[in-house]
């Protein structure tokens, strides 16, 4: 789930009572108790009922049951071991199954909430292997429990393991990761008449030669590299260089810099063009409530419906309230976008989600250069093509009608506000398909956030599918009112922090910008005083910096799509209203190009403290919407350019060498963090479908394995390309939403 952890819980017997006082491991102490198994014993190591354990051969071995739905449905185990907070452990140990499986290994709190100091799915054959693992441990608990998780498995299939050891005053491996060459590039290429550059990782001082060539060899232009010292964003000692006046088209091109050559890249009008089709394409994979389909996405991404109550399945289409904020109804809440990583469906993420959709849309409705065409009906692969609505509008009402499903039904308790998240009880197993998915669902109570997204988004829907769909148009629109009623009638209703177990909490207790953004959305529907006169006494109106952030708008500060929409959406705002209006998009642009143009790396992100967030990629791409937003307002080539630097740093041209963006580039993003298309855990699955963007670096290492593996990074080097590192690699409906807006506007620019 973007923004919240997403590691599955286990459950384990109760550990024994504790020692009335944590004490801390001396140096190099062993905590496991009988790691070997030499004299034949399995105490203390316990196990659930289902798989029972035994020495065998020196190996303590376990057959586990086929058919178990999680992980921890079958585990082996030890308490009592004592960790220490700061302390760096070498956990080791060698196992082996007699069927190709993934395991997950813990080192975790005993009991409820199970918390994780270590985690890792480790992948098993019949062939013993030896893991050997680093943490360090952030709590201090002298009873944590050592969790083999060995259930999750069709078949049945026996588990050993031996030589086990858990030892503190271990050194935690340097971090060292695989950048490829040092030479930097934007991995899928540039428009011609834009700009083109490049980053040279060096640790010398002078100036070097660069050269430019094309797929023969042939050099086509040479320079030398500007030297730009000590990047903020990553600690690394850069150089640049800049091949804007090559324009000729062509695929293969290098950048070579003595004995260093780039990725190859490509120049050409259209070189955006599958970027902004497979950008949208990615919420069609992640529907809910019906087949994805092989002809329409190939048959590695084809999946049967989830959640429709076919058992072993639980079903959105009768979801009950959860069992501590119970309601006596039920909901049909099925379809939707599964949000992220997880299963969960969540409205104030689809709310911004949906709304970025529909403003990609009707942009081509406001914007001078903007290709309507592109968005049409039969240009993506949805099941809906061929209707006569455009496809964008399309894949936008299938979150739209979820939003709708949200609603608490009249006559209720807090009739007409939204429930604010959808997802099961416990996290969901990693990995899980959504028809395998045996878990209650549960509703979770309304929100004043959650039901000012459903005003908002259903607003702008509403005048979107006028001219399309008349009737699902009133409908959205009597939603929006009537959402914005409850939530002027209830305006402090919060989702806690605390509601975390299965699914993020997307708490938020400052709704001012929700009320901004709905009200803004509604006003430029329906004309109606009521709206415009609670956005001019917003305490937002007029205060474009506390509209846009310096580190970019997201779920959590939505007042930017009510304004980007009130600057370029006709409305009867009078002109000097919309003057302001639009003086604050682009004095936040200004600012947005001018971190873009510090940046050796050219992004327009300079994060307050150079402390990089969860999802820092989406921040990026927000951050470039306004750009863009401004260019289309002002014409000016610098906010142009600002945005062709936040897709170059997305798809390679940063201090990983890395595209964030699967299938684009030739080191793209392959493993983000996904129930669903799991492919690093189970061969069988597919990797995430190209134009799915990972969330990129997060300064916080808020995951076990980026604590594990990426301790001492800077900034935006706190990466990495692995399932499990949620915080750095998970996916999301509202990350996605800007990349496919932003690849549509930089798309549209080749096409002028």
């Amino acid at each position: 789930m973007a923004g919240a952890l997403t590691a599955g819980a286990s459950a384990a017997p109760a550990a024994p009572a504790a020692p009335d006082t944590p004490t801390s491991p001396a140096a190099g102490a062993e905590e496991v108790v009988n790691g070997d198994f030499e004299n034949g014993s399995t105490a203390p190591w316990w196990w659930t009922e289902n798989n029972p354990a035994s020495v065998v051969d020196g190996r303590l071995c376990a057959d586990v049951p086929a058919g178990t739905a999680n992980p921890w449905d079958a585990i082996i185990g030890q308490n009592d071991l004592p960790v220490a907070p700061g302390e760096t452990y070498a956990l080791t140990y060698t196992a082996s199954a007699t069927v190709p499986v993934t395991i997950t290994t813990n080192v975790q709190q005993a009991t409820d909430p199970y918390t994780q100091y270590f985690t890792s799915a480790d992948q098993l054959t019949a062939e013993p292997k030896a893991f050997t693992q680093t943490f360090t441990a952030k709590a201090d608990d002298d009873a944590a429990q050592l969790a083999f998780q060995i259930g999750g498995s069709d078949e049945a299939y026996t588990f050993c393991v031996d030589d086990i050891s858990l030892t503190s005053g271990a050194e935690t491996p340097p971090y060292d990761p695989d950048t490829g060459s040092p030479v930097r590039v934007n991995q899928v290429g540039y428009l011609p008449a834009g700009p083109k550059t490049g980053v040279f990782v060096t640790d010398a001082d002078d100036p070097a030669a660069w050269s430019l060539k094309n797929a023969a060899g042939a050099e086509v232009a040479s320079g030398t590299t500007t030297p730009r010292g000590v990047d903020a964003s990553s600690g690394q000692k850069v150089q640049s260089f800049d091949f804007s006046g090559v324009t000729a088209p062509g695929d293969g091109y290098t950048v070579t810099i003595g004995d260093q050559t780039s990725e190859p890249f490509s120049i050409g009008a259209g070189v955006y063009s599958e970027l902004r089709k497979d950008a949208l394409q990615y919420f069609y994979v992640e529907r809910s409530g019906t087949p994805i389909r092989g002809d329409l996405v190939g048959d590695a991404w084809a999946r049967p419906a989830g959640h429709l109550n076919v058992a072993p399945n639980r079903g959105d289409n009768g979801v009950s309230c959860v069992a501590t904020a119970p309601c006596s109804y039920t909901l049909n809440a099925a379809g939707g976008w599964y949000d992220a990583g997880d299963q969960g469906k969540y409205v104030v993420n689809g709310g911004i989600a949906a709304s970025q959709l529909l403003s990609s849309f009707e942009r081509t409705l406001t914007a001078p250069g903007a290709s309507k065409g592109a968005l049409g009906d039969g240009k993506l692969r949805v099941p809906e093509r061929g209707n006569g609505v455009p496809d964008i509008l399309d894949e936008a009402r299938w979150e739209l009608a979820f939003l709708l499903s949200m609603q608490v039904p009249k006559g209720q308790k807090l009739a007409g506000m939204a429930h604010h998240k959808l997802h099961d009880a416990q996290w969901t197993a990693l990995p899980t398909q959504p028809t395998d998915d045996d878990q209650p669902r549960e509703l979770h109570p309304p929100s004043t956030a959650a039901t000012l997204n459903l005003a908002a988004a259903a607003a702008q829907g509403a005048r979107l599918f006028r001219g399309y769909d008349r009737a699902f148009s009133d409908k959205l629109l009597t939603a929006a009112r009537t959402a914005y009623a409850a939530a002027v009638a209830h305006p402090a209703v919060y989702a806690p922090a605390t509601d975390s177990v299965g699914g993020g909490a997307y708490n938020d207790d400052n709704v001012t910008d929700e009320f901004y953004w709905a009200a803004a959305e509604l006003y430029i529907t329906t004309g109606t005083s009521t709206y415009r006169d609670a956005v001019l006494r917003s305490p937002l109106w007029g205060k474009g910096a506390d509209i846009f952030p310096q580190g970019g708008f997201s779920w959590g500060s939505t007042a930017a799509l009510g304004a980007l929409d009130l600057a370029t959406v006709p409305n009867g705002l009078t002109a000097r209203q919309r003057a302001e209006v639009r003086g604050e998009v682009t004095a936040a642009a200004d600012g947005y190009a001018a971190d873009a143009a510090k940046a050796a790396y050219g992004m327009p992100y300079a994060p307050e403290g150079g402390h990089w967030v969860w999802g820092s990629n989406s921040q990026v791409l927000n951050n470039a919407v306004v750009l863009a937003t401004a260019a289309d307002l002002t014409g000016a080539a610098k906010y142009r350019n600002a945005v062709l630097g936040a897709v170059d740093y997305v798809l390679g041209e940063n201090p990983m060498n890395q595209s964030y963006v699967t299938g684009f580039g030739e080191r793209s993003t392959q493993n983000e963090h996904n129930r669903i298309y799991a492919h690093q855990l189970d061969s069988d699955l597919a990797h995430p479908i190209a134009g799915s963007m990972a969330g990129g670096p997060d300064s916080s290492l808020e995951d076990p394995k980026a604590e594990q593996k990426l301790a001492g990074c800077v900034g935006a080097m706190c990466y990495i390309d692995d399932i499990e590192s949620y915080s750095t690699n998970e996916m999301a409906i509202n990350w996605n939403a800007p990349l496919a807006w932003v690849a549509s506007y930089v798309d549209d620019l080749g096409m002028r």
